[in-house]
């Protein structure tokens, strides 16, 4: 319990919405179906190494129990190219929105992600209605580059998860030389590079399962606690004029 005064050293906060964190919040019953993961990959190539180990991804999040959707990006427009009602605009929105947990993967195309994935992920907005579609879900980053390794797109792609407000995790995969890493099947070969991709989605998975059924208290914010209150008291105001 707070003693009088006790937070007076906070003159530009309004204690009315400041929360203490909350552990039975943080500790929530346990969802019992399977992890969400939607897989969005960078590429229209007949040989795609992005599409391989998107592929290569779900294969791994299946095996660690998920349940995973992969979006074809064959026929979605440019952004603001065509309305929101777009068909393949609405399905890659309804996948989001079904979602849990995302996977980027993308090639490294000079020295940044492609315009193929950022399209996706600009379809996808940052808050419809009251809504953020991408808020508190999980999110994996992976490229794949034709040469030497490098991280320039994953580390795109973290900035885009931050302002999207997913949970990236810690871990990340970045495939060089691509063209060497898959068989004549499409399948990834033995490598560090796999060992990675393993790591990869396993730690999704469990972050996943750690954070998907406290997601809302997660992204709780004071300062949108703080602006809600403040709209709604316009509102009230407005109608006792």
């Amino acid at each position: 319990m707070r003693r009088e005064g006790e937070l007076s050293d906070l003159p530009a906060a309004n204690l009315d919405h400041l929360r203490m964190p909350d552990i039975a919040a943080l500790r929530p019953s346990l969802s019992t179906h399977k992890p969400r993961i939607l897989i969005l990959y960078g590429s229209l190539r007949p040989i795609s190494y992005s599409r391989l180990l998107a592929h290569e991804a779900r294969r791994l999040l299946e095996h660690f129990g998920a349940e995973v959707r992969i979006f074809d990006p064959e026929g979605l427009p440019l952004p603001d190219a065509a309305p929101v009602s777009h068909e393949k605009v609405q399905e890659l929105r309804r996948l989001s929105e079904w979602s849990e947990g995302h996977v980027w993967v993308s090639p490294e195309r000079h020295g940044a992600m492609t315009g193929i994935l950022k399209a996706q992920i600009d379809w996808i907005p940052l808050s419809l209605g009251s809504v953020r579609p991408t808020q508190g879900k999980t999110l994996a980053v992976m490229e794949v580059s034709g040469g030497s390794q490098s991280f320039n797109a994953v580390n795109q792609m973290r900035i885009l998860g931050r302002w999207m407000r997913m949970v990236t995790i810690p871990n990340q995969s970045s495939v060089a030389k691509a063209w060497q890493e898959f068989d004549a099947d499409g399948r990834m070969k033995p490598s560090s590079y796999y060992d990675r991709v393993v790591d990869v989605c396993e730690e999704l998975v469990k972050f996943t399962l750690l954070t998907r059924d406290a997601s809302a208290y997660l992204t709780d914010r004071y300062s949108e606690r703080k602006e809600d209150a403040d709209k709604l008291e316009q509102r009230v105001s407005l109608k006792a004029i």
